[in-house]
């Protein structure tokens, strides 16, 4: 028997109805987490156990002041891409296929493929750092880097394949507990002096230091490029307008958004128009979406910090450079604490470092998916990565969003691990990486704001937002954008902007 438009609508009401609430209480909070926490530890792997340490070793406490600059003015670059799905029940992917020409969506794809290779090679090469000194100083063999990050790199591919979304919130939340536990432990051994607190609000650029500020503002929290990957990974946790998007549609009450024929209207949705128990579900989603995130951003600030604190008491002065970059990272703990406590904090350095390049193997596949499916009616045909949504259509077709996730993921594999075999420096590479987020984040910072501004309606209180994020959000794109330009003229024309 045929289904009728009106059976379908009311399959739909039913099931608006039926929608369990979230409990908002601390443990229900913690348990709901997922996308703020995995964008959280996708940074600091890299950005906070090899660029913070390297700045206290090279430069002690001069380059405190970066870090708040850098959580500050990025903040809505990040909230927005939230803020959007939350509202929409729609990746910023979908918003960026309405532009002229899709634009948008080639520069994402061009950069991303670019990430896939250099930027994972300085995430790959941060976990194979930890390795490389854990079996070099327990066994004395001197393996080559690169045979680590193929070894890690396969066990990332193997388990993001085998798994699912929920797979990389769980890795995220158990790698995110063991290294605040040790490095607050550490650091209370010996705090930093009150008087050299005096740095976060005093500018300074030693001679040297433009590739640490460089990657400093560009991958703390991490590279605002992420933000994409969070809207992804928000639309994959299938919650709140996520989740009932489809039955909206099928009830009237939301718009369906074709990506070849791209309006901006069709990605809106009035949510004055829903039944009060739907609306309650969503507006529960989105406190718990910025709440997420807003718990992520504080705790990535507070361990960054801390690991800079962390080098200026015990390492400076140091170049902090090389393969064993770990170990004179970890000696910190061995001088603060004791032996015991370097173990554990190389076990939490090598789960954030792992967690970090096994977010990523996932996040830019994801990106380049959706992308295509934005870009390419085939792919459009056959969207989808969710196991459990797959035909064997999508499994066969290679044009499918699933088998282009599947081939990126192979590429980023195969390109970032033959990066790290010609022998780079982890901390060097780990600059270059984190200089190359930097360059195109202002880009994605202005599209992320654009869109929550013209797709999200005016008069959605819940969700629009409010008259001080907006100009707050506008002070921070312009001074983000000035530091850009700052940057390039740096190096670019060798302007001695930064004492280079």
């Amino acid at each position: 028997m045929t289904e009728t438009p009106s059976d379908n609508a009311a399959q739909s009401s039913s099931e608006l109805d039926n929608l369990e609430l979230p409990g908002m209480n601390l443990r229900s909070l913690a348990r709901h987490f997922g996308p703020g926490m995995v964008l959280m530890m996708t940074g600091i792997g890299t950005s906070h156990l090899i660029t913070a340490p390297a700045a206290g070793g090279r430069f002690a406490y001069a380059l405190l002041w970066c870090i708040p600059v850098a959580y500050v003015f990025k903040y809505y670059g990040f909230e927005m891409a939230f803020r959007f799905t939350n509202a929409t029940g729609k990746s910023m992917i979908e918003a960026y296929g309405t532009a002229w020409k899709k634009w948008p969506l080639w520069y994402v794809l061009i950069t991303t493929v670019i990430q896939s290779a250099v930027g994972q090679a300085g995430r790959l090469i941060a976990a194979s750092a930890v390795l490389y000194y854990l079996v070099n100083a327990t066994f004395g063999w001197d393996i080559p880097l690169g045979w680590f990050g193929l070894v890690l790199g396969v066990a990332c591919v193997a388990i993001i394949l085998r798994g699912s979304y929920q797979t990389i919130e769980h890795v995220a939340k158990i790698a995110a507990g063991m290294l605040f536990v040790s490095v607050v432990v550490a650091y209370f051994v010996q705090p930093a002096p009150l008087s050299e607190m005096s740095h976060f609000f005093r500018i300074e650029t030693p001679a040297g230091s433009w590739l640490i500020i460089a990657a400093f503002l560009g991958l703390l929290p991490t590279g605002i490029d992420v933000s994409l990957q969070a809207s992804e990974w928000g639309k994959a946790k299938k919650v709140g307008l996520g989740r009932i998007r489809g039955y909206l549609e099928q009830a009237g009450l939301a718009k369906t958004f074709d990506p070849f024929a791209p309006k901006k209207s069709d990605l809106s949705i009035d949510t004055s128009r829903l039944p009060p128990h739907a609306l309650e579900y969503c507006k529960r989603w989105f406190t718990i979406g910025m709440w997420d995130f807003r718990f992520g951003h504080v705790v990535s600030f507070v361990i960054a910090v801390i690991f800079l604190l962390l080098a200026a008491v015990w390492l400076y002065p140091s170049a902090i450079e090389g393969r064993g970059v770990m170990g004179e990272i970890a000696g910190i703990f061995t001088r603060s604490v004791g032996p015991w406590m370097m173990v554990v904090f190389i076990i939490g350095a090598f789960a954030a470092t792992f967690s970090t390049a096994f977010n990523y193997f996932d996040g830019w596949p994801r990106i380049v998916g959706a992308c295509c499916r934005n870009l390419f009616r085939p792919t459009a045909a056959l969207s989808g990565t969710a196991k459990e949504d797959l035909t064997p259509a999508h499994r066969s077709a290679w044009y499918s969003e699933y088998n282009i996730y599947r081939m990126t993921m192979l590429y980023s594999l195969i390109a970032s691990v033959a990066i790290i075999a010609l022998g780079q420096s982890p901390v060097r590479l780990v600059f270059i990486a984190s200089a190359l987020a930097y360059f195109i984040a202002p880009v994605v910072f202005f599209l992320n704001f654009y869109y929550c501004l013209t797709i999200i309606p005016r008069d959605d209180k819940a969700f629009y937002p409010s008259t001080p994020v907006r100009w707050f959000a506008w002070i921070s794109l312009a001074v983000f954008t000035g530091l850009s330009l700052i940057l390039i003229m740096a190096r670019v024309f060798k302007m001695p902007l930064f004492g280079a």
